[in-house]
Parts: C-alpha cells; sequence; structure tokens
C-alpha cells in the first residue's frame, strides 16, 4: 500500500536511499572540488551533500519514531495521549538537534573551535533571538510538566477561551468555540496567569445568576429552578455533585439568587452554550411558575 504521507513506499526505501546518495557523492570526483574555507576547514560539494543528507536522515528517523507512537497511541486510553504527544515532540527535537551536531561534525567543523558561531548566536539573541529562544525553553517546559495538554480547555489573563491543539516551537495553537486559532507565545503560558479547566477533575461547578420579586415565595422558587435544572443535560445529579439553589443577596428591586450545578465532562469546555442553556430554563421554570421575573425601578 502506498504511503501518501510520505513521497517513498517504505520507511525502509527512504533510509536506503539516502545512503545509496551518500556512497554515490563519495565516488564523484566533482564533488570534492573546494568551494571556500572556513576556518580550517574546506567547504566542498560534497561536505555540503553530507550536511544536507544527514539531517535528512536525522529528519526521516524523526518522522518513523513518530509515526510509531502514533500507532501505539491509538491503542492507548484517552487519558495518556497526550504524554505520547509530549514524547513525540521532545522525541523530534532531540533528533534534529543531535543530526545538526552529527552533520557539523561530518564535514570537518569543530565545535569547540567555532568561536565566531558563539559570537554572532549572542549578538543575535541580543537583537531578537532571545525572544525566540525564550519561547522554545517555554516550550520544553509545558511538555515537561504537563501542566497544559493536548485537548485541555484553558482562559488566558487576556480572557481568551479554548482547546490546546497543537504545542510547537515558538507558539501554542488554542482552537475557540467559535472555530478560531489563536497563536499563543510559549513564554505567556510560563510567565502569565492561565486557567486550566480540564487539568486534573473532569467535572466543574458552575453558578447562573438570576433575580426574583421580593414578594416571591423563596421555597417555590428553589422547587421550580431545581427542576429547571434536572431538564438540563449537561446537570451532574449525585449524592456528591447535586444542584443547589442559594440565597446571595438582596438587590434594590429583586431577591438575589444563585443556581449551582456541577457539569460533566461534556459540557466544560461549551461554557456559553451552558449558560444559554440554563438561564433559558430557569427563565420557562420561573413563568411556569407565576414568579415575576422584575426590571430594575428607579423612584424619581
Amino acid at each position: 500500500m502506498t504511503n501518501k504521507a510520505f513521497p517513498f513506499d517504505h520507511s525502509g526505501h527512504t533510509v536506503f536511499f539516502f545512503f545509496f546518495l551518500a556512497s554515490s557523492f563519495t565516488q564523484s570526483a566533482v564533488l570534492s572540488r573546494a568551494w571556500f574555507p572556513i576556518h580550517d576547514v574546506v567547504v566542498t560539494p560534497l561536505s555540503v551533500s553530507s550536511f544536507v543528507l544527514i539531517i535528512a536522515l536525522a529528519y526521516v528517523i524523526s518522522w518513523l519514531l513518530r509515526r510509531a507512537l502514533k500507532r501505539i497511541e491509538r491503542n492507548r486510553e484517552p487519558s495518556v495521549r497526550p504524554a505520547f504527544y509530549a514524547m513525540s515532540r521532545i522525541l523530534h527535537y532531540l533528533l534534529m538537534i543531535g543530526g545538526l551536531m552529527f552533520a557539523l561534525g561530518a564535514v570537518g567543523l569543530d565545535l569547540s573551535r567555532l568561536t565566531l558561531f558563539v559570537s554572532a548566536l549572542g549578538v543575535g539573541l541580543g537583537f531578537g533571538m532571545q525572544a525566540i529562544i525564550g519561547n522554545f525553553v517555554s516550550g520544553l517546559i509545558i511538555l515537561f510538566e504537563q501542566h497544559l495538554k493536548i485537548g485541555d480547555f484553558v482562559e488566558l489573563e487576556s480572557g481568551v477561551t479554548g482547546e490546546v491543539r497543537e504545542i510547537n516551537i515558538r507558539a501554542t495553537r488554542i482552537t475557540t468555540n467559535d472555530n478560531i486559532d489563536v497563536l499563543v507565545p510559549n513564554s505567556e503560558f510560563v510567565n502569565g496567569r492561565v486557567v486550566n479547566w480540564t487539568l486534573k477533575e473532569m467535572s466543574r461547578r458552575v453558578r447562573i445568576k438570576f433575580g426574583v420579586s421580593y414578594s416571591a415565595n423563596k421555597a417555590a422558587v428553589r422547587e421550580a429552578v431545581l427542576k429547571a435544572a434536572d431538564t438540563v443535560p449537561f446537570t451532574q445529579n449525585n449524592d456528591k455533585q447535586h444542584p443547589q439553589v442559594w440565597l446571595t443577596g438582596f438587590g434594590d428591586s429583586c431577591l438575589q439568587f444563585e443556581l449551582v450545578v456541577w457539569l460533566g465532562p461534556e459540557a466544560i469546555k461549551r461554557p456559553a452554550t451552558v449558560q444559554a442553556a440554563y438561564c433559558w430554563a430557569i427563565d420557562d421554570a420561573l413563568r411556569e411558575a407565576g414568579i415575576e421575573i422584575p426590571f430594575p425601578q428607579h423612584d424619581l
């Protein structure tokens, strides 16, 4: 069967192809001609080709291992899949960095003597690479700590809420409930305040505020609203997690109540839908019970 994800039929053929090219290049005298020197190393077409082939081979090995992890992940529980994603990303980074170091050594560059490269890197950090490297390190921290995982529903300091879809080198992709992709720098998750709604537990409690007339019977209000909560499919109702109605204050024109309910896993990532569903059910229940929902009044 042809693998559409990669331009070769079999992964083994791909590796053999790279080694075949490498052996062919070493037998070519044309590729041994000197181009220009870097320190004590003479750059030739052969050395450049070797560098590119080693990097490509490192990528192929990374791709094969990540593909194998993906296959193993399919047979695992959903709760452990974020760990496989983190392992896949870290493995990819390590292989590519190792491949780069090996490629530089293969072409004859002594890494301990690359003072010019280190100096240029230091200047680059001062002029803009500092933020990039900071985001890369923050991404590694996120992957290792597992406080933020693929599939988590988060709320940022800016008020953006959404589901984590990808954790990349520079930024993390969050998809909101309006299907808008937001790219957030990884450092924002490390340095800022982030609310993770699905970090450990998959059930959450929410409070729906409403008000009724001072003439209303409080017991009747509780009974009507609890019945309304039972009609909403998001409601958790068991010995430990059951809906409640609290009287929370006395407003200018109404008694202030809150419906306190626990939500199941399917509702945590849909806060706007949940709010709308409970408000709709509460309004219907209060109207059916003949309980007045007052509007603000001002005496002049």
